[in-house]
């Protein structure tokens, strides 16, 4: 049968589709963030900064007055607005005068491995990126050394930090280039800082799947190591440089899901709280300890310091929901999470243009909605640095 008479060809339909979206996108970032496209996070108000410093605002205030530490902005009715830098400057002020050591920057020590965390699902909609992106960036926050590592080719960790790979990646800067067989670079060269303080990426694009493409080839002529060393040499590159790597791994189990997770120290399972997904879920979990299995047999390292699963765009009143969570604890007991991401349409919305809900002014909602949604992250996040802090030994 010819199908080609008048028929249009899907490649070049496809192809076309793609070029106008990616234009469309360029032109809706440049719009957001004029006029070079890139991004700056917002100031902090002073009682945002006290609540990150766990001190208390009159006492920022007191600080301010004596003129200690950094100037902040000074806006209406003497409301006061620190940067990110000086955020981190006053951290430095305060952990210099601090009892105990690490009580405002909580990172590493002399004796501290860097903890990999590697955030995993096939599903999509588990909010795999969502949880990675605001995990990273409230890390940063509290004063931690953060690597984000996109190892998604569709990219979504790096649009959340404002990267258009189509654009901002022509040639190449994705981890492909410091794990690839053939002249791999040294991993300085592909991470980028943020606009958050503390917080470096190496943002990802389609060139990651050339190494899904490779290494069958590279197995075969067994050239070299083994692949799934690769991602955890580099990191040893920058090791003394960061507290925690967050990397988001793409949503298939591929070579580069496996090498994450053979360098990884730790492990977060995204879940929503349905049964499709949670029978999804049983899958990936069956392949994933088939294919690990075999890792470890050929010298791989499988011991984790921690494993949980995260339970995310959870809605407390919706019955089924809570019926599946409930299973999930019964089966899985103390590797689930205790606190849950909430499923809010403050976190949907800040998504829209391309922000997490630590980035947008919390105006921009009703004060219930936008509490709610950042106690429930911010619980998460705090259970998970309790968990890093705990493999540190303390």
């Amino acid at each position: 049968m010819n199908r080609s008479n008048g028929a249009t060809r899907i490649d070049q339909l496809v192809g076309a589709h793609a070029q106008v979206l990616s234009e469309r996108l360029q032109a809706h970032r440049a719009q957001l963030f004029p006029p070079n496209a890139r991004k700056e996070l917002r100031k902090f108000t002073s009682g945002e900064v006290a609540k990150l410093l766990g001190v208390k605002d009159a006492y920022l205030r007191k600080l301010h007055l004596e003129g200690r530490g950094p100037e902040p902005e000074i806006r209406s009715a003497g409301r006061r607005y620190y940067s990110p830098q000086d955020v981190q400057a006053l951290r430095v002020m305060l952990e210099e005068g601090a009892k105990a050591k690490g009580t405002y920057l909580p990172g590493r020590r002399d004796d501290d491995h860097l903890q990999v965390i590697t955030v995993i699902n096939f599903k999509g909609g588990s909010g795999k990126t969502t949880t990675a992106a605001h995990l990273a960036q409230k890390a940063a926050l509290d004063g931690y050394r953060v690597l984000a590592i996109d190892l998604d080719p569709q990219a979504s960790l790096s649009a959340l930090h404002g990267f258009q790979p189509e654009f901002d990646l022509l040639d190449g800067g994705t981890l492909y280039d410091a794990i690839r067989y053939d002249d791999p670079v040294p991993l300085r060269d592909v991470i980028q800082s943020t606009y958050f303080t503390n917080l470096d990426i190496i943002p990802g694009n389609l060139d990651l799947m050339e190494f899904e493409h490779e290494t069958p080839r590279a197995l075969a002529e067994r050239s070299g190591e083994m692949f799934f060393t690769r991602v955890g040499a580099k990191l040893a590159e920058v090791e003394d440089e960061y507290d925690i790597v967050v990397i988001d791994c793409p949503p298939q189990l591929g070579f580069l899901t496996m090498s994450a997770l053979s360098a990884a120290t730790a492990v977060l399972v995204t879940v929503h709280p349905q049964m499709l997904d949670v029978m999804s879920m049983c899958q990936f979990l069956l392949m994933t300890s088939n294919l690990l299995g075999v890792v470890a047999d050929a010298g791989g390292d499988m011991s984790y310091d921690w494993m949980r699963y995260v339970v995310t765009r959870y809605e407390p009143g919706d019955g089924p929901q809570n019926q599946m969570v409930s299973f999930m604890r019964s089966l899985f007991a103390d590797n689930v999470l205790n606190h849950t991401v909430l499923k809010s349409t403050a976190i949907s919305d800040a998504g829209i243009t391309k922000q997490t809900l630590y980035e947008v002014e919390k105006g921009q909602f009703t004060r219930a909605t936008y509490e709610r949604a950042i106690e429930s992250l911010d619980a998460v996040n705090g259970e998970i640095t309790d968990l890093i802090q705990q493999a540190w030994g303390r």
